[in-house]
């Protein structure tokens, strides 16, 4: 293309890439993360920009101002890690919400899923109790007691049972979203199977008479770690199931585009596993009553809830700002 084509093919590009730079150099400036993602957007086309001009109109004016207008978008965008916290809360605060919002039947899937493993386990226990060694593993069954439950917690080393669980609960995620490559054949696995786990132990202390003490333990964090393996599920089950039914697209182009959502979604519940495993590593083992540990569950429910709509109120603000 000559000059003048390829100036007016990409000037409007130019003049908001400008408008930017102008407005972030002011003080006081507000700027949202979805600003610096065009910025970031704008100057990357402005550089490829610039480099063609450079090719092919290396004695122009038109290359002399992109110069130097990528150069001071550099600066800008490189002069300090203000962006990258931009982008961070930006994430948590709305683009993590507007993921959920856009993929929440997957999620309520994961979470069926979950519920009807762990009701088939707790049912068949429930009528058998010998059922609870065909159904655990050895090794989990075998270190199951209702009248130990909370013993031996005062010689704990909290940080340490913390830091194991997060890391526990981190890859039962990573496996759940993973596994959607598989046409999300083992994220239904992985989902089910825990859920047969957990509906099988509340079965033997439902059969013990101390469900009231067995569920006062687990929903402390309960409440915010099934949330965080749900949504982990629900990405993998979105992925799984845009592989197997593509559409118009190939299933190359919908890995890729799905794959970066799911990595997204389960990105978003790394904070959830954090929360859960510093509540499961010190709340859960300490000599709290039972009521305050339910209590606690209450307070972690509300903390989401409140959470998913400020994020909402959030999406929609910035939705009406940008019609």
């Amino acid at each position: 293309m000559n000059i003048r084509q390829f100036v007016r093919r990409h000037r409007d590009e130019w003049k908001q890439l400008e408008q930017y730079t102008v407005h972030l150099e002011k003080k006081g400036r507000k700027v949202t993360g979805a600003d610096v993602t065009t910025f970031q957007q704008l100057y990357q086309r402005a550089a490829q920009h610039l480099s063609y001009s450079q090719t092919y109109y290396p004695g122009e004016e038109v290359t002399e101002y992109l110069n130097g207008l990528v150069s001071k978008s550099h600066n800008l965008l490189y002069k300090s890690q203000v962006s990258s916290f931009q982008q961070i809360r930006y994430f948590f605060s709305t683009k993590f919400i507007g993921l959920l919002l856009e993929q929440w039947k997957f999620i309520v899937i994961a979470m069926l899923l979950f519920l009807l493993g762990g009701l088939a386990s707790f049912l068949s226990i429930v009528n058998d109790p010998l059922h609870f060694y065909s159904i655990m593993p050895d090794e989990m069954s075998a270190g199951i007691d209702p009248e130990r439950l909370g013993e031996g917690h005062d010689v704990i080393d909290s940080s340490l049972m913390s830091a194991e669980i997060m890391t526990n609960n981190i890859q039962v995620a990573i496996l759940a979203f993973a596994s959607g490559i598989t046409f999300g054949l083992l994220t239904v696995y992985v989902l089910v199977y825990n859920g047969l786990i957990v509906g099988g132990i509340a079965a033997v202390y439902w059969h013990a008479g101390m469900s009231y003490e067995f569920w006062a333990y687990i929903v402390p964090h309960g409440m915010i770690e099934l949330t965080a393996i749900f949504i982990a599920g629900g990405a993998g089950l979105l992925m799984g199931y845009k592989l197997f039914v593509p559409g118009s697209f190939s299933r190359g182009f919908q890995l890729k585009e799905n794959a970066k959502r799911s990595v997204q979604l389960f990105l978003g519940t790394i904070p959830l596993f954090i929360v859960a495993g510093v509540i499961e590593g010190f709340i859960t083992p300490s000599q709290l009553s039972l009521e305050v540990k339910y209590i606690v569950a209450g307070v972690t429910v509300l903390a989401l809830v409140l959470y998913m709509i400020s994020g909402k109120l959030l999406l929609d603000k910035r939705d009406t700002v940008e019609s």
